[in-house]
């Protein structure tokens, strides 16, 4: 009888798990992406939906990350490239030493929306992000593109801007 109670228990709880992690599944393509408000490097508040009719091409990093400092001059002549296109460039950095970052953003003068997420998670675990640097690209609607998508520094990523409807 204990032993029947006890799977009889296992069994609820393995179902509130499963259905636990049916609820947190990772965006993908049309999906509608998490709005989110984080302040600028500048100390003003940037929410996704102030972003709205353009293309967002987002960049999860932090400093401390030598792949994501790698992938800095990319991004930069890539903002260049697409200079005057319906296309914001936005960065978001997960470094939770905010000093360390607004150092880096105004020595290295990068351009684009500079974000901070302060601490948040919320938009990495909606993404799934376990790694750094993760690059997503929404559309104008905010709806996703692509949850993983290229890196600046992959050729193909410019062709992929280049190509997207009503750039």
């Amino acid at each position: 009888m204990r032993l029947k109670h006890y799977l009889s228990c296992m069994l609820i709880l393995l179902s509130f798990v499963t259905v636990n992690a049916q609820e947190k599944k990772e965006l993908k393509e049309g999906d509608q992406a998490p709005t989110f408000k984080y302040l600028d490097i500048n100390g003003k508040e940037v929410s996704l939906s102030d972003l709205k009719g353009k293309y967002v091409y987002i960049d999860v990093w932090a400093t401390w990350c030598g792949p994501c400092q790698y992938e800095l001059p990319h991004l930069k002549e890539l903002e260049k490239k697409m200079h005057g296109k319906k296309i914001v460039f936005v960065s978001i950095s997960c470094d939770k030493d905010k000093a360390a970052w607004e150092k880096m953003v105004k020595e290295q003068g990068l351009g684009g929306v500079q974000l901070h997420n302060g601490g948040d998670r919320e938009f990495m675990t909606a993404f799934g992000i376990r790694g750094i640097p993760r690059f997503i690209l929404l559309d104008k609607e905010g709806k996703v593109v692509n949850a993983n998508m290229t890196r600046p520094s992959n050729a193909e990523t410019e062709k992929t801007l280049k190509a997207l409807k009503g750039i």
